[in-house]
């Protein structure tokens, strides 16, 4: 990609969605669902691979409620770092991009993957409209695995 043929639109829309990729791993690591959720669009998607497929805020909230490392007394740290974003399509009104995680907690490394994000625009941000997390390693001992 040649830098001097990138717009303006396109430069703020880029650093928007980063911006909300930012968001959802903040709040995600500080339990604050409302602000996490809102990552979404109302009738965002949470696809998680080889696993379950959960629509709109309020089911993503719930999800994430119920995970082990919500519903504890005493909720583990964890740290999500997101690497390598990746903007696979670029328009007006529809962002595709990829990007490597890898998650810490108490333990350590706790596990690591890939998402997936279709983005839109609403209001003066992007938001997810669709994220397929797929996750490609997992401790034995995560606080975040599910019995």
């Amino acid at each position: 990609m040649d830098a001097k043929s990138i717009e303006i639109w396109e430069i703020a829309a880029r650093e928007s969605a980063r911006n909300t990729i930012a968001r959802y791993t903040h709040n995600g690591d500080r339990y604050r669902l409302d602000d996490f959720v809102n990552c979404f669009m109302p009738d965002g998607v949470l696809e998680l691979k080889e696993s379950q497929t959960i629509e709109g805020r309020a089911a993503i909230r719930s999800f994430f409620t119920a995970t082990p490392i919500v519903s504890s007394a005493e909720p583990s740290p964890i740290r999500h770092n997101v690497t390598n974003v990746l903007f696979t399509e670029v328009t007006p009104d529809f962002l595709e991009v990829s990007s490597y995680f890898t998650v810490f907690s108490r333990i350590g490394l706790d596990h690591y993957g890939r998402y997936r994000d279709e983005m839109v625009p609403d209001g003066d941000c992007w938001r997810i409209r669709h994220r397929l997390a797929t996750t490609d390693w997992m401790a034995p001992n995560s606080v975040v695995a599910r019995g």
